[in-house]
């Protein structure tokens, strides 16, 4: 009976011994994985709104949930949720603060001077998804700042527009919509309706304008793309690269009108309708991540998640291109963990400020007539932090122009460092002034000639 006893007394204790393990155990595991969690990613988008966006309502929820709905349904470029694959290693030459690139193609850049700082499969092809709309929304602001179109010409939708598929502004056939409101509508909604209304617009049909859009890609050095379509939907031989992307997207900078659109997260239509066009944008980091204000977004089936995501920071701007990520989580994070990379080791320092004087500018070398060439705008330059090199700068003008007027467009002070150009300004001219004829010439020869054998008799003496 005693030993009967000693044996159950002995499995009660083993058994509340486990218990009271198993208990202990668990939480501290469950805490060292959150910690690991959070330090893998502590550069991940900060979950915050920005302040602007704050009173925009609580009905942004449900809009972007019924945009991503019939987007994924589609096989459009909206954002759905997606099983993550296992994350793939970083390029050795990455140094990205040890963080994993998880997308199978990526790139940051600076693009300004478009120095590429990190790298990943940058020219493997891939399908751009809505990526592709960046093209179409460069057309279409060259042809605005142009003079060619204007945004409150008014374009009239087709019916092979209002037909496109996916992620839409739901335009009907025959409605009539300005060129701004259109651009609204690829920016912010990415809809494919409002591409092919652009496209015909531009191009007099979409084929036609595709061809443009080729054109044009030729002419930007991108040699890994071949258009098929003006807003991504799936097409045969509809590729892109990292790298081509970067250069168009690039390009799209120069033109800081489109940053007005690509940097809203919501907006409404309302004129002409008897319900508004609600549109938001698929790009979150819009909203979420500092200083995001662009570009675009993607997604298919074969593209899967895809953006080519630009952010400024005191005076810096960065842009970073993410092809084939797995989710749209991975893709906004791997785009997040670039774009802190570049601003933790790029800064802006200030060069010129605006009507500052540059340098001096002599009109010949037979007189002494010259004039100050004045910065037209305020220069900052992108360098790395800690540089303490010196920048060089180098003025470009017209030798052959003989007469400037104050305020005149004279050329351009480039700026260098270490043999790379780093930026540069227009400059202006600060006064009237025009070369000297042959008279002023000889005058002016002959006026030196005298004062420099009374210069020499004055130092004999």
């Amino acid at each position: 009976m005693k030993r009967r006893f000693k044996r159950n007394l002995k499995s009660i204790t083993a058994l509340t011994l486990i218990f009271i393990c198993t208990f202990l155990l668990i939480p501290i595991s469950a805490s060292a994985f959150d910690s690991d969690l959070n330090i893998a990613l502590e550069d991940e988008v900060k979950q915050e709104p920005k302040k602007d966006d704050k009173n925009k309502g609580e009905n942004s929820k449900q809009n972007e949930s019924k945009t991503e709905e019939k987007s994924k349904d589609k096989g459009s470029s909206s954002e759905s949720n997606k099983s993550s694959s296992k994350p793939e290693k970083t390029n050795e030459n990455s140094n990205a603060e040890s963080n994993e690139i998880e997308a199978r193609s990526a790139l940051l850049m600076e693009p300004c001077t478009g120095k590429i700082i990190y790298e990943k499969n940058a020219d493997e092809k891939f399908a751009p998804a809505s990526v592709t709309k960046i093209m179409t929304m460069l057309l279409t602001i060259e042809a605005v700042d142009s003079g060619k179109i204007a945004l409150d010409d008014k374009v009239t939708c087709s019916e092979n527009a209002k037909k496109m598929g996916g992620s839409t502004m739901l335009l009907d056939t025959g409605e009539i919509r300005t060129v701004e409101e259109l651009l609204k509508g690829v920016a912010i909604a990415s809809g494919n309706d409002a591409a092919v209304a652009l496209a015909e617009y531009l191009g007099g049909t979409e084929n036609d304008f595709v061809g443009m859009m080729n054109k044009r890609a030729e002419e930007l050095g991108m040699t890994n793309t071949t258009f098929k379509n003006c807003n991504g939907l799936p097409a045969d031989g509809h590729l892109s690269t990292a790298n081509d992307i970067a250069k168009m997207s690039k390009e799209l900078l120069k033109h800081p009108t489109i940053l007005k659109y690509t940097g809203t997260y919501m907006d409404t239509i309302t004129e002409g309708r008897k319900s508004p066009i609600e549109l938001v944008n698929h790009n979150k980091l819009v909203r979420f991540f500092d200083g995001c204000d662009g570009l675009k977004t993607g997604f298919t089936n074969e593209a899967k998640y895809c953006i080519s995501a630009t952010a400024t920071r005191n005076g810096v701007r960065m842009l970073s291109v993410i092809m084939g990520a797995p989710t749209y989580k991975i893709r906004n994070r791997d785009a997040s963990i670039l774009l802190n990379y570049g601003f933790s080791k790029y800064e802006g320092k200030k060069i010129f400020s605006k009507d500052e004087e540059v340098d001096k500018v002599y009109m010949d070398e037979q007189t002494d007539r010259y004039f100050m060439a004045k910065a037209q705008d305020d220069l900052t330059a992108v360098l790395p932090k800690g540089c303490k090199d010196e920048v060089e700068k180098k003025v470009v003008i017209d030798e052959l122009q003989k007469e400037y007027k104050e305020g005149d467009v004279v050329g351009k002070c480039e700026i260098y460092l270490n043999n790379e150009k780093i930026g540069e300004v227009t400059i202006y001219c600060d006064r009237n002034i025009k070369k000297g004829n042959i008279f002023d010439n000889i005058k002016y020869n002959i006026t030196h000639l005298f004062g420099d054998k009374e210069e020499g008799n004055e130092e004999k003496k």
